[in-house]
């Protein structure tokens, strides 16, 4: 539009249709403002971004070409055509900061998206960002023949009315002023500077790093460890394959209802993360809601508000297995522990828990932990069974561990495993199996276990509403038959856990992050 329009009014403005010496003045504007925008605007703009960073060099930037337009309303004199030349510089720096900035911008969003979602998107939001910008030249191209047809330009006239070329030219520089002025405006509420930027993109690096921070494992890993794997293909379990979507919910609601062994607490509301003092009302309210459906809690933590979950577990009657959070930062392993037996010897815990998966993290050594195990096990009750959590082969080659453990507290996840969801029964199965081969007859326990509704699928394991409730029966049913203690998790979706697994890590909830029951 600005070019054609530019054309114009040189043509009719500057030079009254006269055609001698006019044709060079057009191609002037656009090859020396292109040069101009090459050599010096792009250099300049990415100075100033690192030096100032991107808002603020993307909102001086475009306050430059608001004077270029003024200039060039200026410099646009009749018989001067070479005073317009002056306007170019400033002019430039519109389209010129506008294309240097706004894809690194784009990149910085997708790295956030990324950080949210667990998803890398650039393809769709990179499309996103070059469809608007398709959109808008299209928009322009069709508002050029409507202006062209509002200011009564005449095609092919030797001259245009004084009023034409005074109307062409406030289209030209007056509402592009206004439309950049108004896109300072938006971004002046773009808060992604460079510390952040650099912030995020640490972040990323370091969630790539670090592959275990989860239960998540490598797909694959029970067909590595078992010599009969071939029992892993065979169904087993309820058969559900006849059954309606409806009727899979209607059983689900009756075996959620007759209640569970135990449910894994999911504590955090949303825009809550680890690390964050969880309220005794949070607790109070999500206890309320799953203390019909269970007669054991699990939780993860003995500080920063969780120890508050035992007590206000008891007086709803429940009864808890209680975690110490054991890590790489010693400090508070040892306020983990000294909370862990102080509720215990208040008459807090039934079960205790030192540790969770820290031996998958590789955050400390087996030594180590079995140090931290022995000391609360010396300092609680023998009525007090203690453990410690892990993936369930996390205790197939350590006979130290399981001798130091009153119980075998063991993480089972077939669909980490990438198994189908029809055979999803069989693994865990085995899963148990084995790790009741290791554990000396001492008791195993599964203290998760469960099935996403949403999220990216590992090999054969999908998530969906339909597969979850198919595994929640299957297994609650297995349970049962093979008198197995099992802690379902989880019992409220967590979308903290999109940090560190993705988009499937925030669907493992029975109750949804609003804590509303998800199947109905």
């Amino acid at each position: 539009t600005t070019a054609g329009f530019s054309y114009f009014i040189i043509k009719y403005y500057l030079f009254k249709g006269n055609e001698d010496g006019f044709g060079l003045w057009p191609t002037l504007f656009g090859s020396i403002g292109a040069l101009i925008t090459t050599v010096m605007v792009i250099p300049i703009v990415a100075k100033l971004s690192k030096t100032i960073g991107k808002k603020k060099a993307f909102i001086i930037s475009q306050g430059i070409s608001v004077l270029g337009y003024v200039l060039l309303w200026l410099l646009f004199i009749p018989g001067k055509p070479y005073l317009f030349l002056f306007a170019l510089p400033f002019f430039s720096f519109g389209i010129g900061s506008l294309f240097t900035l706004m894809m690194s911008m784009t990149s910085d969003v997708i790295d956030i998206d990324e950080l949210n979602t667990g998803k890398r998107r650039e393809g769709s939001l990179g499309a996103i960002y070059w469809w608007m910008v398709k959109f808008g030249l299209a928009v322009a191209g069709l508002l050029t023949g409507l202006i062209y047809s509002l200011v009564d330009f005449i095609p092919n006239a030797a001259t245009q009315s004084d009023q034409t070329m005074f109307w062409l030219r406030i289209f030209f520089s007056l509402i592009p002023i206004l439309g950049t002025l108004g896109a300072m405006w938006v971004m002046n509420d773009y808060d992604v500077d460079e510390a952040k930027a650099i912030e995020v993109s640490a972040l990323l690096q370091k969630r790539k790093a670090q592959k275990k921070q989860s239960s998540a494992y490598l797909s694959g890993k029970l067909l590595s460890l078992d010599s009969n794997a071939n029992v892993l293909n065979t169904p087993m379990g309820l058969d559900l394959s006849s059954k309606s979507e409806a009727e899979i919910a209607t059983q689900f609601s009756e075996i959620l209802n007759n209640g569970l062994h135990g449910l894994c607490f999911s504590p955090y509301i949303e825009g809550q993360d680890t690390g964050d003092v969880l309220s005794e009302n949070q607790i109070i309210r999500r206890l309320d809601i799953i203390t019909p459906y269970a007669k054991w809690i699990r939780s993860f933590s003995c500080t920063e508000g969780n120890e508050l979950i035992p007590e206000i577990a008891h007086k709803k009657g429940l009864k808890t297995l209680v975690g110490a959070w054991i890590s790489a930062d010693k400090e508070r392993n040892e306020r983990e522990i000294q909370s862990l037996i102080a509720m215990a010897k208040a008459g807090l815990v039934d079960m205790a828990a030192v540790g969770n998966e820290v031996l998958h993290r590789e955050e400390i050594s087996e030594q180590e932990l079995i140090g931290y195990i022995q000391r609360v096990r010396a300092a609680l009750p023998d009525s007090i069974p203690v453990g410690y959590v892990d993936a369930y082969y996390q205790f197939l080659d350590k006979p130290a561990l399981v001798d130091a453990c009153d119980v075998i507290l063991a993480n089972c996840y077939p669909f980490w495993e990438g198994a189908d969801n029809d055979h999803a029964l069989s693994y865990l199965n085995r899963m148990v199996e084995l790790t009741q081969l290791v554990a000396i007859g001492k008791k195993v326990i599964i203290t998760e276990t469960g099935w996403p509704t949403k999220g990216n699928n590992v090999v054969a394991a999908e998530p969906s509403q339909l597969n979850a409730m198919k595994y929640f029966i299957a297994v609650q049913d297995w349970a049962k038959n093979h008198e197995i203690e099992l802690f379902y998790f989880s019992s409220f979706d967590e979308s903290w856990k999109v940090k560190q697994e993705g988009e499937v890590g925030a669907g493992w909830g029975i109750w949804d992050k609003n804590e509303n029951l998800k199947f109905k």
